[in-house]
């Protein structure tokens, strides 16, 4: 009898290499935390970092990365129409900078 899993035949080589990568990525990010250097250097590799360990992540472990092209497309465009529309209420937190009426800061 057939299983309906496709992933359970793969074994756990793939995901002990992709555990170790990001295992690596975060011991990076821990080196370059403690070493001397500009803060916004430091913070850009950083954020780099932290971007390439959540693409590798959601990727592989959520079995995205055996999807079609279309689908990819599709979930980047949804993640997309996410993170702009939670900037909606942005404009209203610079009220105080900008010495808007009934803020604290003139």
């Amino acid at each position: 009898m057939a299983q309906g899993n496709d992933y359970s035949s793969e074994g756990t080589g793939k995901y002990l290499i992709t555990y170790f990568i990001i295992l690596a990525i975060a011991a990076l990010q821990f080196v370059l935390a403690y070493s001397g250097g500009d803060m916004t250097r430091k913070f850009t590799h950083m954020l780099i970092l932290a971007f390439i360990e959540a693409i590798v992540g959601v990727l592989f472990f959520m079995h995205i990365w055996s999807e079609n092209r279309t689908m990819k497309f599709f979930l980047m465009l949804v993640v997309f129409f996410v993170l702009a529309t939670m900037q909606y209420g942005w404009p209203d937190s610079f009220r105080i900078h900008n010495g808007a009426p009934f803020s604290s800061y003139h």
